[in-house]
């Protein structure tokens, strides 16, 4: 897959979950989002896991 083709899928995906948001409201729901996905690889080699 080329850059150009991964970017287009981002992107429609994006459009896909935004639904029924508005474009405005867009960036206060996925912001948040996208902080708590980069802490948690951020923080991942101290997670400890189950056994």
């Amino acid at each position: 897959m080329t850059f150009p083709e991964l970017a287009n899928f981002i992107w429609s995906v994006a459009d896909f979950l935004r639904g029924d948001y508005k474009r405005a409201d867009y960036g206060k729901i996925i912001l948040p989002f996208t902080l708590l996905r980069r802490l948690e690889c951020v923080l991942e080699p101290t997670k400890t896991t189950k056994s």
